[in-house]
C-alpha cells in the first residue's frame, strides 16, 4: 500500500487530529524559534518561477507539454464564451468535450496550464496568450452587461443545443433538475466555472496578471445572484450536481479581494451529504463518482487555512487518510469506471477502468494543503508514488497525449486522446500536471529548506542558488550542492528519507552528516557555503505490496516505483487469464536484466510463464500485468482443481445453451436484430462487452429458442452483472409479458454474477424466437447486462 506500516499509523493519528499543529484564525502556528532537531510545524512551497528542470523524464513531460499548449489555439477555445455574447468569432469550434454540452472547460484548465509553465519555464509566448485570453472575457462580459461568462450549452428536451445561460432563470425560479452530472440539460455548469475561477486566479499567481480578478469579481456576482435566489434545500439540489471546486473559487476570491461576500458564499456551497459523514470520521465514499468529491475537500482544505474552523480540516484529513489507504491501488491513483468502491476491496476492482487521472491531480492538491500544515515525510511518501507512477504515465512524451484511465488490469494498455478532438477533463488537467513537475520539488519555513521529491531541478533560495542532481529512481544516488551563496549562511536543509527506505547512507562533504530524525526527515543544520554537497544513498531494492485488504494479491516495486511485466505491444492482441507468481521464495527468483532501466526477469515462478518487468509508467504503448495473485506450490494446486471444476460447470451450461446474446459488440447485435431507444450504450468492463440503457431507454433483441430444429422445452434466460452495481431498476420482458423486475444493489461486490429466471413455458412454446427487452425505470439504469444466455433448465435431480 501507498505508505509504510508504521507512517501510515502516524498518519492516522494525524487525521484524526492528534498531531496537526494548533491554528488560529486560520494562521498556521509555527515554532517560536528554530529548532535544529524538529521539523518546523508548518511549511509553504518554494515558488514555482524559483525552480528549474534539469533533464530528466519530468523535462521531458514538460517540453511535450509545451509543444502541445502551443500548438492550441486560444481562439478556437473562446468560441462559444464569443458566440453566446454575440461578438465575432474568430476560430472553429474544438471537437469532443468542446463540442458538447460541457464546452468552454478548456479555457480555464488552458489559461491555469501556461500560467504555471510561464512560472516554470519563463516562456514568454504563455504570457502573451494569457493576457489576451482575460482581455478577449472582458469583451465577453461587456457585451453580456451582467458579468456573464461562459461557454457551455444546454439540450433542451426537444434535443436541440443552446446557450447554457438559459438555465440559471429556471433554477432561480425554483425548477432545479439536478442529476450527477446534469443540471437543467447543462453539463456540470459549476464544475466548468471553477476551472475558469483557477485560470483567472492562477494567471496571478504564477504569471503575475492582475487583471483577471475583475473578471472573477464580475462572473462572481453573477453566481452570487442565482444561489441569493435559492433557499438552503435548493442549494443542495444544485450540489447534488457535480461542482467541482466551486466553493474554492469563492474562498480564493475572498483572499483577494478581502470582501466577506465571497467568504459567506465559499461556506454556503456545502454538499451536505457528501461532506457531514466525512465530518463525522465516517468513510461512505462507495458508489460516489470519485473526482466529483476531491475537488470539493480541497476547497474545505483551503476554508481550513482561512477561517481555522476545525471541522474544515478534519473532513478533508479524513478523506485524505481513507483515499490513501484503503481506496488507492499501488500506483497511487483510486476509483475503478471512476467511482469510489467499498474501502479494502482493491483486489476486486483490478480493471481497465481504474485510476481516473483527474483523482489524483486532485489528490496532490489536497496532499499539497495538508502537507503545508504539518510537514511530514509520509505525506510526500504517497505524493510520491502517485507523481511518479500515475502522472508521469498520464502522459505519453512522444506524443504529447493523455489517459483518460490507467488501466491495471492485465493486458490491458492506455488509450490515449488526439489533439483536436478529446477534450476529456483528464486532457485538460494534463495539460496543468505537466506543466509543473517543479512545483514541489522544494518546500521552506523560515530558515529550513526541504527536499520532498528527488528531481534533477536548479533552486534560488534565500539568496543562494543550488542544484540537484541524479538519476533516480534508477540510480539511488541524490546529490544536493550550494552552486552559489554570496556568503556563509546558517539554515537547516531537511531530506526527506522516503518510508519505504531500509536504510540510508546521509553525507555532506563526503563525510557522515550530522543530522537529527524527525518526522521522516533528516535535519542537517550548519552554516553553509559554495560548493556544500549533500548525498543520499537510498537502496533500491524489490519489495512486494499487498492491496488494502487482501496481502495475496500483490505488486512489484523497486524504491517509489511500481514495476509491471511486460505483455507485448498495445498493437497485438492479448488473449488468456491472468498471470500468476508460485514459488515459496518469490521476491529471489527475480534476475536483473537491466539495473540501470529497472529491468528484472522471473524465474520458474511466472504462470503460464516467465516475464520480464519494467517501470509501469514508462510503458506508454506496451500491455501490461501490475496486480499478481501469489501462491506457494500447494496452493497453486489447489486453485488449478477449482479452476478446471469452473471450467466442467461451463461444458455443461455450453451443453444445455440454445442461444447466446454478446451485448455490445457490433456483429452479435446486428445478428440478433438489437433495436434501443433512448440513452442506451455499449459498455466495456474488466475485458467483457456489454450494454446498458439509462433513463428513459430501453433495448431489445430477438432469440432463438429452438434447439436442433426442434422445441427446447422450459428455458432459463441467464443474465450477467457485476456484483457491485448500485441503484440500478429495470424490467426483464419476454415478447411483451414482464418475466422479472430487476434491482441491483450490490448484492456480490467484487464478482461477475449470473441471475438465472426461468421463462414461463407458454411464452415460447411453439415459436422459433422471441424478443426480449431490457427497460430501464424511471430515474434508473438497466444494467449495464454483459451477455444472455438462453438455456434448458436442469433435468430434475441435476444441478444447474
Amino acid at each position: 500500500m501507498p505508505l509504510s506500516v508504521d507512517r501510515r499509523f502516524l498518519l492516522r493519528g494525524a487525521a484524526g487530529g492528534t498531531l496537526l499543529a494548533a491554528a488560529s484564525g486560520g494562521a498556521m502556528a509555527r515554532d517560536a524559534a528554530p529548532n535544529p532537531t524538529k521539523v518546523p510545524a508548518a511549511a509553504t512551497a518554494v515558488p514555482l518561477s524559483d525552480v528549474r528542470l534539469l533533464p530528466s523524464p519530468f523535462l521531458t513531460a514538460v517540453e511535450a507539454n509545451t509543444k502541445y499548449l502551443m500548438f492550441l489555439s486560444p481562439d478556437r477555445m473562446l468560441h462559444n464564451y464569443h458566440k453566446f455574447a454575440g461578438l465575432p468569432v474568430k476560430g472553429e469550434i474544438y471537437g469532443g468535450w468542446e463540442s458538447d454540452t460541457i464546452a468552454g472547460e478548456a479555457l480555464g484548465h488552458y489559461l491555469s496550464a501556461l500560467s504555471l509553465l510561464y512560472a516554470q519555464t519563463g516562456h514568454a509566448e504563455a504570457r502573451t496568450r494569457i493576457e489576451y485570453i482575460i482581455a478577449e472575457l472582458a469583451k465577453v462580459q461587456a457585451a453580456h452587461g451582467d458579468g456573464y461568462a461562459a461557454g457551455f450549452m444546454r439540450k433542451r428536451k426537444d434535443a436541440s443545443i443552446v446557450d447554457g445561460k438559459e438555465i440559471f432563470a429556471e433554477i432561480m425560479a425554483g425548477d432545479i433538475r439536478s442529476a450527477g452530472f446534469d443540471l437543467n440539460g447543462c453539463w456540470v455548469p459549476f464544475y466548468n466555472w471553477h476551472k475558469l475561477f483557477a485560470g483567472l486566479m492562477d494567471a496571478q499567481t504564477y504569471a503575475g496578471i492582475d487583471a483577471g480578478i475583475p473578471v472573477a469579481v464580475a462572473l462572481g456576482g453573477y453566481i452570487e445572484k442565482v444561489f441569493a435566489a435559492l433557499n438552503d434545500e435548493q442549494v443542495q439540489k444544485v450540489l447534488d450536481c457535480e461542482h467541482g471546486g466551486i466553493n474554492e473559487s469563492f474562498a480564493e476570491l475572498y483572499t483577494r479581494t478581502k470582501d466577506p461576500r465571497w467568504l459567506a458564499l465559499a461556506e454556503r456551497i456545502y454538499h451536505h451529504r457528501i461532506l457531514d459523514p466525512l465530518t463525522a470520521g465516517e468513510d461512505k465514499l462507495a458508489n460516489n463518482h470519485a473526482n466529483t468529491q476531491v475537488p470539493k475537500l480541497v476547497g474545505l482544505a483551503r476554508l481550513y487555512e482561512i477561517t481555522g474552523k476545525p471541522g474544515y480540516r478534519k473532513a478533508s484529513s479524513f478523506f485524505w487518510d481513507r483515499v490513501v489507504n484503503h481506496h488507492s491501488f499501488a500506483i497511487g491513483g483510486n476509483a475503478d469506471r471512476e467511482y469510489f468502491f467499498e474501502p479494502d476491496t482493491i483486489a476486486k476492482h483490478i480493471t481497465e477502468q481504474t485510476c481516473e487521472s483527474c483523482n489524483t491531480y486532485n489528490m496532490l492538491k489536497l496532499t499539497r494543503h495538508l502537507y503545508a500544515w504539518t510537514p511530514n515525510a509520509a505525506w510526500f511518501d504517497y505524493y510520491e508514488r502517485a507523481h511518479l507512477n500515475h502522472i508521469m504515465a498520464h502522459q505519453n512524451p512522444e506524443t504529447g497525449m493523455f489517459a483518460y484511465m490507467v488501466p491495471l488490469m492485465s493486458g490491458t494498455g492506455r488509450e490515449y486522446s488526439t489533439p483536436e478532438d478529446s477534450f476529456w477533463c483528464c486532457v485538460l488537467s494534463g495539460i496543468e500536471s505537466h506543466s509543473k513537475h517543479g512545483d514541489s520539488i522544494y518546500w521552506q519555513s523560515d530558515d529550513t529548506l526541504f527536499v520532498n521529491l528527488f528531481i534533477p531541478s536548479k533552486l534560488t533560495w534565500n539568496k543562494a542558488a543550488f542544484e540537484l542532481t541524479t538519476q533516480y529512481p534508477y540510480d539511488s544516488r541524490v546529490a544536493f550542492k550550494v552552486t552559489q551563496s554570496s556568503g556563509a549562511k546558517a539554515f537547516t536543509v531537511a531530506v526527506r528519507i522516503p518510508g519505504w527506505a531500509k536504510s540510508h547512507t546521509l553525507l555532506v562533504n563526503g563525510k557522515p552528516a550530522l543530522a537529527a530524525i524527525d518526522k521522516g526527515y533528516a535535519l542537517i543544520r550548519r552554516t553553509w557555503k559554495a560548493g556544500d554537497v549533500v548525498t543520499l544513498d537510498l537502496p533500491l531494492e524489490l519489495r512486494f505490496e499487498g492491496t488494502a485488504g487482501d496481502d495475496k494479491v500483490v505488486a512489484l516495486l523497486r524504491g517509489p516505483m511500481v514495476l509491471a511485466a511486460d505483455l507485448g505491444a498495445i498493437e497485438d492482441s492479448w488473449q488468456g487469464d491472468a498471470p500468476a507468481l508460485v514459488g515459496s521464495d518469490l521476491l529471489g527468483s527475480f534476475t536483473p536484466e537491466s539495473v540501470e532501466k529497472a529491468v528484472y526477469r522471473s524465474n520458474g515462478i511466472g504462470r503460464p510463464g516467465d516475464m520480464t518487468f519494467r517501470p509501469f509508467y514508462s510503458q506508454y504503448t506496451r500491455r501490461t500485468a501490475v496486480y499478481f495473485n501469489r501462491y506457494n506450490d500447494a496452493e497453486w494446486a489447489d486453485a488449478q482443481v477449482a479452476y478446471q471444476a469452473e471450467q466442467a460447470r461451463l461444458k455443461d451450461l455450453a451443453a444445455r445453451s440454445v442461444d447466446v446474446m454478446h451485448l455490445g459488440e457490433m456483429q452479435p447485435e446486428r445478428d440478433h436484430n438489437l433495436l434501443t431507444q433512448g440513452n442506451s450504450y455499449p459498455v466495456v468492463y474488466r475485458g467483457r462487452n456489454g450494454r446498458d440503457a439509462r433513463t428513459g431507454g430501453w433495448f431489445t433483441f430477438e432469440m432463438k429458442v429452438q434447439k436442433d430444429g426442434r422445441e427446447a422445452g422450459p428455458l432459463v434466460l441467464e443474465a450477467t452483472y457485476w456484483g457491485s452495481e448500485f441503484n440500478r431498476s429495470f424490467t426483464i420482458e419476454v415478447d411483451g409479458t414482464v418475466i422479472a423486475h430487476e434491482r441491483l444493489s450490490g448484492r456480490q461486490p467484487g464478482a461477475w454474477i449470473d441471475v438465472d429466471y426461468p421463462i414461463p413455458h407458454e411464452l415460447t412454446k411453439g415459436k422459433s424466437r422471441v424478443t426480449i427487452k431490457f427497460n430501464a425505470q424511471e430515474g434508473k439504469t438497466a444494467g449495464p447486462v454483459f451477455g444472455v444466455r438462453l438455456f434448458t433448465a436442469a433435468p430434475a435431480g441435476v444441478a444447474a
